[in-house]
């Protein structure tokens, strides 16, 4: 029986240390050949431009400062990043220039930076990941040996030894550990080590399982980073974009990814990630500190998503293959519908012709996040931000959006005009508010979202809902106070446009052409700027709609209407229609509106107790929705996530009770349904039939 060293004991959970067999028993001279051409053709376009990368070559004049002028040591991105753009047209084309230039870039940077022995001076991550994957990456396409290979391979070794694998953990997590993963393989594959290459897939083991805390994949389609920060568009996609490739690359090989576990990764394209893509972009409420770094940054997000799914269908099922085409050609989109996520505090709604997003925060999920000097003043991001798209409007939030905008006056959010400095609050998404109560209830079609808020470094604090339906989002504030000395506001909008605002003041409806509507009914006179901004060198035009709370308010509170895509005709006409939707309660308690026409009776529970038919001995979120044939859903989550029972009562005969879920341990019909609730990890809906009762 061959032995296990040390280094071939993977840690996979708490209190487990498990032996993996080792990988170099039964592997064929052969083997590390087939994953380094595999490497090549999974990971190489073969339309891979050569030009710039030969001017690259042509430009390189190696010093002790630098291996390019114009980028000085250490350079611990730049530099790599052109070798492994000077070994992938290498890998096209075959030009034995590209290659030795790539070999003597290597030695040459190995030789004065990425060193074993070296002082790893600033982030962690382009020590351990960024470096090591992009030099390891080019060593593998241009077949690196020699000494060059030599001195790249025990820089890895000290930088990534085995043991960086062992624990689970600290900055071992999520993508990260995708990333030490993938070079710990490239290591493997450049020195021919079969042990640790299968070190490097049995260590993606605890990557493929649902979290119900920190970093990962949640069965809500939630994915975090850094324990608090929604990050589908950046960290998810790193991690997306590894397993796709680890995955096509060792099919077939003695390595192959065979963890029956490994379907998370499958599913989560339709659960996780497609849900936050709008016409060929990745959402910013997904993106983290990722927003501020490109003007078009959520365009550049889709097509990396698109790159990495279509690598994942290398290994996927025909039926995945055809579901996600349209994902991956940007062509289609979404089906409407909402999809709620209260294990990140984000909401996803579609109605034909217009898509919504809202950016919540709570205890456990950020403001917003912050570092390496990115995204500083994205300070209010998780304060009730709505983002909405209406007709045409795709690239509404790309286009310098984040660099020009009025950071104090995001759409939907409630503020204090405090001003804040730059990077305000812990870095790495440390910034969360004391308040739990961040989630809602929807049916698929409907929901009912809120939000119990706390300012960034501020006094206020805000009850806020949102109810989406068909046409339309209506919003409503209370409990509004502040005491930090500045004046409070809600920012119904603000738009990048310049188009034609017309405004009612004395019926409480505005237009923006070629957006939609608003209709303010509790609140104040809507108040409006029009301006251009600059930043970032880009100036770009901007129409704010905001309500105004006043200076350090008490108990202030608003409703309003957005209506995208609306006319000015619908617009004024659902102004003079306050019934349309009414307002069952619009207090620090409750917040609900029914909604004829809709069939919808929504309310959230703040604190037990009744508004218009719905009674609730917790707080919760309750969606009551009657169908045209008679029948009603009724959804009920526990946003807290803390209640160990609930009762819920709809004051309206029913007959029947169907589609008990897990969580209803009972249901009382006739002249009223009383439901009743254990926990609720997430929701749970029941299908009722209201009769005469009894």
């Amino acid at each position: 029986m061959v032995g296990l060293s040390r280094r071939a004991l993977l840690w996979v959970g708490v209190g487990a240390l498990v032996p993996v067999a080792r990988g170099g028993v039964g592997v064929s001279p052969g083997a590390f050949a087939g994953v380094r051409r595999r490497w090549r053709e999974v990971t190489v376009d073969p339309a891979y431009p050569v030009g710039p990368a030969r001017r690259r070559l042509a430009e390189m004049a190696p010093t002790g400062r630098h291996l390019w002028p114009d980028l000085p040591y250490p350079s611990l991105s730049a530099t790599p990043g052109r070798l492994l753009a000077m070994a992938r047209a290498y890998a096209v084309s075959g030009d034995a220039r590209l290659r030795a230039g790539v070999e003597t870039g290597i030695g040459h940077f190995c030789g004065h930076v990425y060193a074993a022995g070296a002082d790893p001076v600033g982030n962690w991550w382009d020590w351990e990941i960024g470096a090591p994957k992009r030099l390891l990456d080019a060593a593998v396409l241009v077949g690196l040996s020699g000494r060059q290979g030599g001195a790249l391979l025990e820089a890895v070794d000290h930088f990534v030894p085995p043991d960086r694998l062992r624990d689970y953990g600290g900055t071992s997590t999520g993508a990260n550990r995708v990333d030490l993963c993938l070079v710990t393989l490239l290591r493997a594959v450049l020195g021919g080590d079969a042990e640790r290459a299968d070190l490097a897939v049995r260590a993606l083991a605890p990557v493929f399982r649902y979290v119900t805390e920190g970093d990962g994949f949640y069965r809500d389609g939630s994915f975090l980073q850094h324990d608090t920060v929604p990050y589908q568009g950046g960290y998810g996609l790193v991690l997306l974009e590894g397993l796709a490739t680890l995955f096509a690359v060792l099919r077939g090989s003695p390595w192959e990814v065979t963890d029956p576990n490994r379907r998370i990764v499958y599913d989560s394209v339709e659960r996780s990630f497609a849900p936050f893509t709008h016409a060929g972009h990745v959402m910013d409420l997904v993106s983290g500190r990722g927003i501020a770094r490109d003007p078009s940054g959520g365009e550049l997000r889709f097509r990396r998503l698109a790159g990495a799914v279509r690598r994942l269908a290398l290994t996927a099922t025909p039926a995945e293959r055809r579901r996600w085409r349209t994902l991956v050609d940007g062509a289609g989109e979404q089906p409407t519908g909402h999809r709620l996520f209260p294990m990140s505090a984000r909401a996803v709604h579609r109605a034909p012709g217009w898509c919504a997003a809202l950016s919540m925060s709570s205890d456990r999920i950020a403001h917003y996040e912050h570092g390496n000097g990115e995204n500083l003043r994205g300070w209010h991001t998780g304060s009730g931000m709505l983002y909405w798209w209406g007709e045409g409007h795709g690239a509404h939030y790309a286009d310098g959006f984040w660099a020009t905008v009025d950071p104090y006056r995001l759409p939907g959010t409630t503020v204090s005009t405090r001003r804040l400095p730059d990077g305000a609050g812990e870095a790495w998404g440390g910034a969360c508010p004391p308040f739990r109560w961040a989630g809602g209830a929807t049916d698929g079609r409907y929901a009912t979202a809120g939000q119990h808020l706390r300012g960034l470094e501020s006094t206020v604090e805000a009850f806020k809902s949102w109810f989406f339906l068909d046409d339309a989002v209506v919003c409503l504030g209370a409990g509004i106070t502040g005491r930090d000395g500045a004046p409070v506001e809600t920012v119904v909008d603000n738009r990048r446009t310049a188009a034609l605002l017309t405004v009612d003041d004395a019926n409480g409806w505005a237009h923006l052409a070629r957006h939609g509507g608003y209709v303010v009914r509790d609140g104040g006179v809507l108040r409006r700027l029009r301006e251009h901004r600059t930043g970032g060198g880009m100036t770009r035009p901007y129409v704010t709609l905001w309500l105004g709370h006043g200076l350090d308010p008490g108990d202030a509170r608003y409703d309003y209407l957005l209506l995208p895509n609306a006319t000015v005709a619908a617009t004024r006409a659902r102004a003079a229609d306050p019934g349309w939707a009414r307002v069952l309660a619009n207090t620090t308690s409750q917040q609900g509106v029914h909604v004829p026409s809709a069939g919808v009776t929504a309310v959230n529970f703040w604190q037990p107790g009744t508004a218009g038919p719905l009674s609730a001995s917790g707080p919760c979120a309750v969606l009551v929705t009657e169908r045209g044939d008679g029948s009603a859903t009724v959804t009920v989550s526990d946003p807290r996530r803390d209640l160990t029972e609930l009762t819920v009562t709809w004051n309206r005969p029913v007959a029947a009770v169907t589609g008990r879920p897990a969580a209803l341990t009972g249901a009382r019909t006739g002249r009223r349904l009383t439901l009743t609730f254990g926990p609720l990890p997430d929701s749970a809906s029941v299908t009722v039939r209201p009769g005469e009762g009894g």
